[in-house]
């Protein structure tokens, strides 16, 4: 019935009979020998999916027997059973990566649960997960057909990643499909959501306004600055709300989580765009007006986001003076490893601001590069890609070097990205940005169906370089081509992950706040 091989290792095997029949009676194979030696040539002579072994054997002894089993059979399952509760064995075993610990005497049934913690774990977790979510289901799916606010559009959004992030431990590939169609339909109803309300947003016209790019330090930050706790505000560039999900466990090995938010993106959903609104407290028309020298529009020459430190030291200036800060912006390992060895120099500073860009880098790698297109072929190798960099980043290192001082982290990003899979033709001039999920130019043909139009940019602040220029956002995953080698382009950013429109995965972005164990 199960097709499970068992086999227990004990000097008293006779005695344990009864429980070898009722393990054979709920469908077990069971093997029984009598001692270390019979024990390692059984397991050359068959294929067994776990071991119960005894620890006191005559011979060689159950943590000898241990030794040899894992060197030759590295991932086979072993639980040690022993009358001893001795620290110094149950730390060797435990250290010789046993599967599970049982102190003798054991009855049947903990036997089972042991099988099935070890055997049955993944099948287990799998019919959780997929019954967890069949429930909830039908509640998302009611979600969508009603008129929710931004906080609830945040909750829903928080509760597909919930269930991405749980099929992703399971290979719960049973509903993945279903989830994905799910997550679709949500996107589409969500661009329509911003497309209704998004001038209200950002002209305050409306009591539902989230809490967005350019007022996130003064509504979330300015008010946990202090003397005696320093702030380590870390933005890590294009960093989506699932992969932060992903690496929260990881900085929770080392802190508390005391807060967790979803804030909204200003568009377009791009560094130039959110990052500098973030840094500046201000909206792009509004940096544009008040630092005509710190910005650099979409058809100008020169970098577009150089000038983050000076904004964010004018912010401190306006909002929080005499607030003592630091920047570090964070483009390569090199950079990374003077952090990791710099980063207690900067505790006397009350707010330090760290940008790290690696997210970013990879994504525009990805689209270039046939080795990451390969590691990163969906969303759940994207998300396992991420916990890899930040799992063996200087960042990880450093902030392991923070977890024993009083600090208060700050974990965010700027804009997230979408996986774009549906092209959507424009027509437009030479000097029509580049970015494949907005434009913004002159003389824009487009598919009304397929993005949001603004056609005077001051109405949602952004800079008007001619008396026609207009912006359009691409919606749920399309992405913008033009018709000259359209085909090649379509093949080319196909399936890519993109940024600058609407979609909740670019727009609804992570803020936590970390405190010291």
């Amino acid at each position: 019935m199960n097709n499970i091989k068992i086999l227990w290792v004990d000097d008293e095997i006779e005695f344990l009979k009864s429980q070898i029949l009722f393990l054979e009676d709920k469908g077990y194979t069971v093997d029984a020998v009598s001692n270390g030696h019979d024990a390692i040539d059984a397991c050359k002579q068959t294929i067994y999916d776990i071991v119960f072994l005894d620890e006191h054997m005559p011979g060689i002894t159950g943590l000898e027997t241990l030794a040899k089993l894992k060197e030759a059979h590295s991932d086979l399952p072993i639980v040690m059973i022993t009358k001893s509760e001795e620290e110094n064995i149950m730390e060797e075993a435990i250290g010789s990566q046993i599967a599970d610990y049982l102190i003798k005497p054991v009855n049947p049934n903990q036997i089972l649960l042991s099988l099935k913690k070890i055997i049955d774990n993944k099948r287990l977790v799998k019919e959780k997960t997929t019954s967890g979510y069949q429930q909830d289901f039908q509640n998302i799916f009611a979600a969508l057909g009603n008129d929710m606010t931004t906080k609830e559009w945040s909750e829903l959004y928080q509760k597909l990643v919930y269930w991405e992030v749980e099929m992703d431990k399971s290979s719960s590939n049973d509903m993945q499909e279903v989830l994905t169609m799910q997550k679709q339909e949500a996107n589409v109803e969500f661009s329509k959501f911003v497309t209704k309300n998004y001038f209200d947003w950002i002209n305050q016209n409306t009591d539902d306004t989230p809490i967005m790019s350019d007022n996130l330090m003064q509504s979330l930050v300015f008010e946990h600055i202090s003397d005696d706790t320093p702030i380590f505000f870390i933005l890590i560039d294009n960093l989506r709300y699932d992969q932060f999900k992903i690496i929260q466990p990881l900085i929770q090995e080392s802190f508390q989580m005391d807060s967790e938010e979803i804030f909204y993106s200003i568009l377009p959903t791009t560094t130039q765009y959110s990052r500098n609104a973030i840094f500046a407290g201000l909206m792009p028309s509004e940096i544009e007006e008040n630092y005509p020298d710190l910005w650099v529009n979409d058809e100008d020459e020169g970098g577009r986001n150089l000038h983050e430190e000076t904004l964010f030291k004018h912010q401190i200036e306006r909002l929080k003076p005499g607030t003592s800060i630091s920047y570090t912006k964070i483009t390569n390992h090199s950079n990374g490893k003077k952090l990791e060895d710099n980063v207690l120099n900067l505790m006397n500073n009350q707010l330090n601001v760290i940008v790290y860009n690696f997210v970013d880098m990879l994504s525009h790698a990805r689209t270039e590069m046939e080795v990451l297109k390969e590691l990163a072929s969906d969303e759940r190798a994207y998300r396992s890609l991420c916990l890899s960099w930040f799992k063996h980043s200087p960042l990880h290192n450093a902030l392991l070097k923070l977890s024993d001082k009083k600090v208060k982290i700050i974990i965010t990003t700027d804009h997230g990205m979408v996986k774009v899979s549906q092209p959507s033709k424009v027509i437009a001039d030479k000097k029509t940005t580049t970015n494949i999920r907005y434009k913004t130019g002159k003389n824009l043909n487009y598919e009304d169906k397929d993005v949001y139009v603004v056609n005077n940019p001051h109405d949602i602040f952004l800079p008007k370089q001619h008396m026609s220029s207009k912006f359009i956002f691409a919606k749920e995953d399309k992405y913008l081509v033009y018709p000259n080698n359209y085909n090649h382009f379509v093949n080319y950013f196909k399936n890519t992950f993109q940024h600058g429109g609407i979609s909740m995965e670019e727009m609804m972005i992570p803020f936590a706040i970390f405190n010291n164990k």
